[in-house]
C-alpha cells in the first residue's frame, strides 16, 4: 500500500501538470485576436456645386477607411472554453489520485496521515485543491484562477514528493493521543483553505494592478481574469471562514499542550509562528473591515499572512528544534 500511495502521487502531479497546461492554452488561445476591417456605413456628404454643373448636382465625398475592430475568432474561443474543460477535468482527476494516495498511505501506516512533514503537506494540498473544486462548481466565471491554483499544486505536491517524501513509519509516542485528530485536523483543513485564499488574493494584486493601467510583467497576465471585485470578494470569504477554525486549532493544540507537556503555551517556534499567523491574519480581517483600509493594503496582510504559514510549515521544521519536530527530515 505504501508503495501504491507513491505512484498514486506520482500521477497526481503528472495530473496537476496536466491542468496547468491545459489553462495555460485557455489563457493563450484567450488572447488570440483576428483583424478585421469592418466597412462602416456612413451617410453620403452632399455638396452643392458653386459654378460647376446644374443646380443640385451633388458630389460624392470620399469617406475615410473604417477603423480595424477587434473580434475573437470563433475557432480560438471554442479551443480556449475546451481547454478550460480539459483543465477542471484534469484537475478533478488530479485530485481524486491524491485523495487515493492519502488513504493508501493511511492505510499502510495505520493511522491518519499526517504524521510527518510529507503527509502534512500532501494532505494541505488536497484540502486546498478540494475546495477549489468546490468553488469552481458554485461560481465558473472564475476558472481562469485554476492556472494559478494548479501552478501551486505542482509545486506544492512536486517538493513534498522530492524533497520532503519519508517512508511509513509509526507516529512518534507523544503524537498517540486522540487529541491528535482533533488538533492536526483542524490545522490541516484551516491551512489549505489559507492555501486556497493566496491564490485569489495574488490574483486581485495583479488585477487591481491592471485595471489601474499596469501593462507590465505581472499585471498584463491579469487581463483575462475576473473583475478585481469578484477575487476580492472571494479573497475575503475564504479567509473568513478559515479563521475561526484555525482559532479553535490553536486553543486545541494548547489543550493537548498542557495534557501532554504539562503546560499550554511555552513559546516553542512552532506555537511562536502559530501565534505570528494568527495575529497576521486577525490583522487582515480587522483590516478588510476597516473602512479607511485600502482593500489592496488589507490583501497584502493576507498574503503575508501565507507567507507565515509557510515559514511555519517548512522554515520552523527545517531551521529550529523544538517539541513540535516531528517533520521526520534526517
Amino acid at each position: 500500500m505504501s508503495a501504491l500511495s507513491d505512484q498514486l502521487v506520482t500521477f497526481a502531479i503528472l495530473a496537476y501538470l496536466v491542468a496547468m497546461i491545459s489553462h495555460a492554452v485557455e489563457f493563450a488561445l484567450g488572447n488570440v485576436r483576428a483583424r478585421v476591417r469592418v466597412a462602416a456605413a456612413r451617410p453620403v456628404r452632399e455638396l452643392v456645386g458653386a459654378g460647376v454643373g446644374a443646380p443640385g448636382d451633388t458630389v460624392a465625398a470620399p469617406t475615410d477607411p473604417a477603423p480595424p475592430v477587434t473580434v475573437a475568432t470563433g475557432r480560438s474561443a471554442g479551443r480556449a472554453r475546451l481547454a478550460g474543460r480539459i483543465a477542471v477535468v484534469a484537475t478533478a482527476v488530479a485530485a481524486l489520485l491524491h485523495l487515493a494516495a492519502l488513504v493508501t498511505r493511511g492505510v499502510a501506516a495505520d493511522r491518519m496521515p499526517w504524521g510527518n512533514m510529507y503527509e502534512f503537506v500532501l494532505t494541505v494540498t488536497f484540502i486546498g485543491v478540494a475546495a477549489w473544486l468546490v468553488v469552481l462548481a458554485k461560481r465558473p466565471s472564475l476558472r481562469k484562477l485554476g492556472l494559478f491554483l494548479t501552478l501551486v499544486m505542482v509545486l506544492l505536491v512536486a517538493t513534498a514528493e522530492l524533497v520532503l517524501y519519508v517512508p511509513v513509519v509509526p507516529l512518534v509516542p507523544a503524537l498517540n493521543s486522540y487529541w491528535f485528530v482533533i488538533h492536526v485536523s483542524t490545522i490541516v483543513f484551516s491551512s489549505g483553505i489559507f492555501l486556497l485564499g493566496v491564490v485569489p488574493a495574488v490574483s486581485f494584486l495583479m488585477r487591481r494592478g491592471y485595471e489601474a493601467g499596469k501593462r507590465s510583467f505581472p499585471y498584463t497576465l491579469a487581463k483575462r481574469l475576473p473583475s478585481a471585485a469578484a477575487l476580492e470578494r472571494l479573497t475575503f470569504v475564504l479567509h473568513a471562514f478559515a479563521f475561526p477554525i484555525f482559532t479553535f486549532a490553536v486553543i486545541a493544540g494548547a489543550i493537548w499542550a498542557e495534557a501532554a507537556w504539562g503546560r499550554p503555551w511555552g513559546w516553542d517556534p512552532k506555537e511562536t509562528w502559530a501565534f505570528i499567523s494568527w495575529v497576521v491574519y486577525a490583522g487582515y480581517l480587522h483590516a478588510r473591515a476597516t473602512p479607511s483600509v485600502k482593500r489592496n493594503v488589507a490583501t497584502w496582510i493576507a498574503v503575508l499572512g501565507f507567507f507565515t504559514m509557510l515559514m511555519n510549515l517548512f522554515g520552523v521544521n527545517i531551521f529550529f528544534t523544538g517539541l513540535h519536530s516531528y517533520a521526520g527530515l534526517s
